[in-house]
C-alpha cells in the first residue's frame, strides 16, 4: 500500500485532560502556517470539532449513517471550519446500545469509502476518546490509520498513569505496524514543579515533552464563545502558545517506540516530586 502523503496524527490522554481543546487550539494553529488539515473527533460526546465550528452542532457520522443509510454522502457529515480545517465527528452509538469503539471503526472505513482522505491534505488529526484499552479505540493506531501519536498530561497522578499506559498499547502496536510516538504535550494544571516533572517522565518514557501549554483562563473565555484561542484572540499570549506548539508539531523528528515504566518507577518518580505526598495531604485527618 502507497504510503500517505499527509501526516496521520492521533491525540490521547486521559479523560478530562483538555485533548479536544489542545488538538483544536494546535489545529488552528497548523491552518494559519497555510496546512489544510482535517480533524476526525472520535468521541461519543461529539466535541472534537466545535470550537472549530463555532460551536455548530454537526450531525455525526453514525447519525446520518442511521438517518440515511446507503444514500449518505461526505457533505453530510463534513464540514469546513476554522481557517478551512475540515472536520467530521463520529459519534457513537445510541446510549446504553452497542460499543462506541466499533463506531469510530464503521465512521473511519465509511469516511475512506467516501474519498474523505484526499492527496492534498497536509494533516489527519483523530481526537480519541480516553485510553487505549478498548480495541475500538484503539483503532486508530491498530489498524495503522495513525502514525504519529501524541498524549496530552499534565503533572497529575491520573494523567501520567494514563500517559503510561497508553505508551503500553503504542508499544503492543509499534511492533507490527509504523506507529510511533511523538511526545508528550503538556495541558498545564498548575501542579508544582510541572514541568521538570513532565520532562523527567518523557526521557524515562524514550520520548520528549514536545511542549509545555500555561494554563490560562482566556482558553476557558474563547470556549464559551465556541471559539479556538486563536479565532477569539488572536494577539493573545496564549494564542502564541498553541501557534508555538503548532511549529513544534510541523518541525518534529523524533519519533520513538516507548518504553513504558513499571508502576513501582512511575510511583517513584512522583513521590520524587512531591506528587505523591501532596496527595496523601490532601486525604490526611
Amino acid at each position: 500500500m502507497a504510503e500517505k502523503s499527509y501526516r496521520q496524527i492521533a491525540i490521547y490522554g486521559k479523560g478530562g485532560i483538555g485533548k479536544s481543546t489542545t488538538t483544536q487550539n494546535l489545529t488552528a494553529g497548523l491552518s494559519e502556517l497555510g496546512k489544510k488539515v482535517f480533524v476526525v473527533g472520535c468521541d461519543p460526546k461529539a466535541d472534537s470539532t466545535r470550537l472549530l465550528l463555532g460551536g455548530l452542532h454537526q450531525k455525526t457520522v453514525l447519525d446520518t449513517l442511521r438517518e440515511k443509510g446507503e444514500t449518505l454522502e461526505l457533505d453530510d457529515i463534513m464540514k469546513i471550519g476554522f481557517n478551512g480545517t475540515k472536520c467530521v465527528e463520529s459519534g457513537g452509538p445510541e446510549p446504553g446500545v452497542g460499543c462506541a469503539g466499533r463506531g469510530i471503526i464503521t465512521s473511519i472505513g465509511l469516511l475512506e469509502q467516501l474519498g474523505a482522505f484526499t492527496d492534498d491534505l497536509d494533516y489527519v488529526f483523530y481526537d480519541v476518546l480516553g485510553d487505549v484499552v478498548c480495541g475500538g479505540f484503539a483503532m486508530p493506531i491498530r489498524e495503522g490509520k495513525a502514525k504519529e501519536i501524541y498524549i496530552v498530561a499534565s503533572g497529575e497522578m491520573m494523567a501520567l498513569y494514563a500517559a503510561n499506559n497508553i505508551s503500553k498499547g503504542i508499544k503492543k502496536y509499534a511492533q507490527t505496524g509504523g506507529v510511533r510516538l511523538g511526545g508528550i504535550i503538556c495541558n498545564s494544571r498548575l501542579v508544582d514543579r510541572e514541568e521538570e516533572l513532565l520532562r523527567v517522565f518523557a526521557k524515562e518514557l524514550g520520548t520528549q515533552l514536545i511542549y509545555f501549554v500555561p494554563r490560562d483562563n482566556i482558553v476557558q473565555h474563547a470556549e464559551i464563545n465556541k471559539k479556538t484561542v486563536i479565532d477569539y484572540r488572536s494577539t493573545s499570549k496564549q494564542a502564541d502558545e498553541y501557534r508555538n506548539l503548532a511549529e513544534a508539531i510541523e518541525n518534529n523528528t523524533m519519533f520513538t517506540i516507548p518504553t513504558p515504566l513499571t508502576q513501582e518507577r512511575l510511583e517513584e518518580i512522583l513521590i520524587e516530586y512531591g506528587q505523591l505526598d501532596e496527595l496523601e495531604d490532601d486525604y490526611r485527618i
